[in-house]
């Protein structure tokens, strides 16, 4: 079985670990993955490369969602002769109408992927590029179940899987063996420094949590000076840590400080939150979690952590004090938070569900 992945995604070492699962998997899976040496400002890592093929190819276009493609790929199709190419993009992008495209000239299979969870209509060329990927792909797997509705409507019918891109590694997201340093508890948010994060929010709700408390604000974007001067006016500084983005093999060890993450994302005309990967990453590490109830983080979660309604800067107040203040409860949610993980979210359990698709398509 002969399988060409194609996925900027897999530039980032943690996520290669669902690579080894699949070839782990199946001996007969003979696995190609190809990545552009670098997307938008992060470089590939070599973290987990073991028993299949790496291909690092040019990119034009980097850092454009929309636009980018792989000017080389038809060589490496000519080299490879999969039997079913697995683009790992968005059906309305530059990048899976070309690879689709080639795909079908050697009479490969293909699949593609996506995470969009509202239905928005594109113009020409992207409208173009989405119908025939709709009409013409073999399968198609996205990331949650409101991906599934949303394609249904915009009149895919063909074969479709509800598949997380990506999963944990539980041996490598895993609670510390140490006591976590003392202190006061130690608060985490990890991901974009964008508006429709929702850490705004987290801020004015921590301005009026009684009690002694520190925040690390991982991550980088626009609104890290707006975010800084309202830390700034609501009293916040000493105890707020603005701390760039780190590779994705140490946040485990970054997850094991912490005491909770909150994720405070917020709805937006044309984004809701996807799935929203840091929970899964600290749950994995025993760490309990507190989302807003947008997009698919109440899915994600389940009840196993703590919702809040989005902007509701007093319930996410609440939440907080819930949780600081009871460590019986913390230690509670941390376990059952794992054991969800390692029931829905791990690499292996991922990789399996992908591998019985490429099986039922090749089997066609």
């Amino acid at each position: 079985m002969r399988v060409l992945m194609l996925s900027k995604a897999c530039v980032v070492g943690a996520y290669q670990r669902k690579l080894e699962a699949l070839v782990a998997l199946s001996p007969t899976l003979e696995l190609t993955v190809a990545v552009p040496p670098a997307w938008a400002g992060v470089p590939l890592e070599r973290a987990h490369t073991r028993g299949y093929r790496l291909e690092v190819l040019p990119l034009a276009f980097d850092g454009h969602f929309h636009l980018h493609f792989y000017p080389t790929l038809g060589r490496l199709l000519r080299q490879v002769d999969p039997q079913l190419v697995h683009i790992d993009e968005e059906p309305y992008n530059l990048a899976t109408f070309h690879a689709a495209w080639l795909a079908r000239r050697h009479s490969a299979k293909t699949l593609w992927f996506s995470w969009q969870n509202l239905e928005r209509r594109y113009l020409p060329p992207f409208a173009w590029w989405e119908r025939s990927n709709l009409r013409r792909s073999d399968y198609a797997i996205v990331g949650s179940q409101t991906a599934a509705a949303v394609w249904r409507a915009k009149g895919y019918t063909g074969p479709l899987a509800v598949i997380p891109q990506f999963g944990v590694d539980p041996d490598i997201y895993t609670p510390s063996t140490t006591p976590r340093p003392a202190g006061p508890p130690h608060i985490v948010y990890a991901g974009r420094l964008v508006p429709e994060k929702g850490v705004d929010v987290l801020l004015r709700a921590l301005a009026g949590l009684p009690g002694a408390w520190r925040l690390t604000l991982l991550g980088s974007g626009p609104e890290e000076g707006a975010l800084r001067s309202l830390a700034a006016r609501l009293g916040l500084r000493e105890q707020v840590d603005f701390h760039p983005p780190i590779p994705s093999t140490e946040t485990p060890t970054f997850y094991q400080q912490a005491d909770v993450l909150v994720l405070p994302s917020r709805t937006r005309p044309n984004w809701q939150e996807q799935f929203g990967r840091v929970l899964i990453e600290a749950m994995a590490c025993g760490v309990p979690v507190i989302g807003a109830a947008s997009g698919e983080i109440p899915h994600v979660i389940g009840p196993d952590g703590l919702l809040f309604p989005e902007d509701d800067t007093d319930a996410l107040r609440a939440a907080l004090a819930q949780l600081l203040d009871d460590p019986d409860l913390r230690h509670d949610l941390g376990a059952r938070g794992r054991a969800r993980v390692l029931v829905h979210f791990t690499q292996e359990r991922i990789a399996a569900q992908t591998l019985a698709v490429y099986q039922e398509l090749l089997s066609c």
